[in-house]
């Protein structure tokens, strides 16, 4: 079947893309702790969106105590402060050192808290923020970590490798997202998965192909990282984006909403917005970790 190409659609897709990438672009490049800043927001907002949809598909995860739902919020985020590293500093004192203490704080307050003010545990519900903090947490965790990339050598001796490097990744996705919702809508026939039925295999190829494309074009442009680096990251984000978006709409369907949130017409919620990034940004990692 076709998917036909709504003008309408596209324009307030068009519109709120814009106001977002202006957010984005200037969080990501006006400073490194405008970066911190930016994601640390979003990590609250995903956090926001992941416990109300699970609390849909599990009533249970609802009557969890107040203390356990903002508690893994902030223990999500203190992975985000232990992987900032040494890049980021407060007085003479690291983010990471900071991270790594209220870490380790919340590994004991947290279950002793549980204990205390809803006097019972509940696995489930255990589960459930667990996986929230691998999700979530980890992920933008290593998206900091990715940001620290080369920020031992100053940058008047090379340019800024760690905002270089989560830009590409970051671009990646949007090209990815952006091209496969353009190829779908003009020439998309074959239905990709169940899960996505607006998602086809002629979407899917075409952005996946055009991504590489043009991440390697500006990576050559750029001459930071080598050019096969970059297609490597570009194919790593198409793919692993394409599975997170899988991901985030089976998480949707199973709750029975068609958007995580309402903070963007026409894209829905931060889990809608980034759900690519979440997914993507681990793999990402450990190939930069292993090859670069």
């Amino acid at each position: 079947m076709s998917m036909a190409f709504n003008i309408q659609t596209f324009k307030t897709r068009a519109l709120t893309a814009i106001l977002f990438m202006a957010v984005m672009l200037g969080g990501m490049f006006w400073s490194h702790w405008s970066f911190f800043l930016l994601f640390s927001v979003i990590h609250f907002g995903c956090w926001a969106e992941y416990q109300k949809l699970v609390g849909i598909i599990d009533p249970g995860y609802t009557h969890i105590s107040s203390f356990h739902k903002y508690g893994v919020m902030l223990a999500g985020w203190c992975i985000m402060l232990c992987f900032s590293n040494d890049h980021y500093t407060l007085g003479g004192i690291s983010l990471h050192a900071i991270g790594w203490w209220l870490g380790l704080i919340a590994v004991f307050l947290l279950p002793t808290g549980e204990l205390l003010v809803a006097r019972q545990v509940e696995p489930r519900s255990i589960g459930h923020s667990a996986l929230g903090l691998l999700y979530i947490s980890l992920s933008w965790g290593l998206l900091m970590d990715l940001r620290c990339f080369g920020a031992h050598v100053p940058e008047a001796i090379q340019p800024d490798k760690g905002l270089i490097l989560t830009c590409g990744l970051i671009f990646s996705i949007w090209i990815n997202d952006t091209m496969a919702y353009i190829v779908g809508s003009l020439i998309g026939r074959t239905p990709f998965s169940s899960i996505s039925p607006k998602k086809t295999w002629e979407g899917t190829l075409g952005g996946a192909l055009l991504c590489v494309i043009v991440i390697a074009l500006l990576g050559k442009w750029v001459n930071v990282f080598q050019v096969l680096d970059w297609i490597a990251i570009a194919a790593i984000a198409a793919i692993a984006g394409t599975a997170g978006d899988l991901l985030e709409s089976k998480l949707k369907r199973l709750a029975g909403v068609k958007d995580s949130g309402s903070i963007m017409p026409g894209h829905g919620g931060f889990l809608d917005r980034f759900d690519s990034l979440l997914v993507s940004t681990p793999f990402v990692w450990l190939y930069v970790k292993l090859f670069m």
